[in-house]
């Protein structure tokens, strides 16, 4: 794609891959590659730091402690408590390094693109947690509590207690996990989008007249990628931090 003027200007286009192979009809290209890789990065990382766990921890076990107890004291026990959560703790630190990890492709050569920049990833990780979350709701509280829970009923609103029920039923049931997904998707696709237009824009200029142009949208590549580093691991926190805290809902008593 260009405007005219010659410069491929990044587009949704960016986001499409050919696929590698095609089997039975389904297509298998390199944003699924990558989700693939991902998993067993994650699974092999814990598998080697925990799989014969010493009580003198080697290297690698220090790094798995050290990022399991991340999650599970920063995230877990700070939201639920460390006698509920710990029980939640394992699907977290899943979530947390899987979501990390997808994302952290976007600035790794040859990859070059964050997983969760497509939506289908980040909805089925939200779709993981809606499940939980509705399902932790009915057995905490039964279908009562769950209406309770899930509409807000509080007989003390009085007369604005149907419009209030309506608004968060549809909130937390429709909304909930829309936002949950989006929010994710969206911080990565425009990151990535971002990433894309300075680095084409860099190469761009660099063979043209403008080469001190070129100069200044390298420097903003570098920039991006050091903010993109950031962002990654943060919306990795952020979703976590919204699971436990939809579990958190789910384990509190209405009244």
């Amino acid at each position: 794609m260009s405007d005219g003027c010659g410069f491929p200007a990044p587009g949704l286009h960016s986001f499409l891959f050919k696929p590698i192979a095609t089997v039975g009809g389904f297509e298998f290209n390199k944003v699924m590659l990558l989700a693939i890789i991902t998993t067993v990065l994650v699974i092999g990382f814990f598998w080697a730091a925990f799989g014969k766990a010493k009580v003198v921890p080697g290297k690698l076990q220090m790094v798995g402690e050290a990022g399991y107890d991340f999650v599970r004291r920063g995230i877990v026990y700070e939201t639920l408590g460390k006698k509920e959560g710990e029980k939640y703790v394992p699907l977290m630190v899943s979530l947390f390094f899987f979501i990390w990890i997808m994302n952290i492709w976007s600035v790794i050569p040859l990859a070059q693109f964050p997983v969760s920049s497509i939506i289908a990833f980040p909805a089925v990780l939200a779709v993981i947690v809606y499940v939980t979350w509705v399902s932790l709701t009915f057995k905490r509280h039964g279908f009562v509590g769950f209406f309770k829970n899930v509409t807000g009923y509080d007989k003390s609103l009085g007369g604005v207690l149907p419009l209030v029920m309506v608004i968060e039923f549809f909130s937390n049931l429709l909304v909930r996990p829309f936002t949950h997904a989006v929010r994710l998707f969206a911080n990565m696709f425009a990151g990535h989008l971002m990433l894309v237009m300075f680095t084409v824009a860099s190469w761009y200029l660099l063979n043209s007249w403008m080469i001190p142009a070129a100069g200044v949208s390298f420097v903003m590549t570098i920039a991006m990628i050091g903010f993109e580093l950031f962002v990654q691991a943060v919306q990795a926190y952020v979703f976590v931090l919204l699971a436990c805290t939809y579990i958190q809902g789910a384990l509190a008593e209405h009244h």
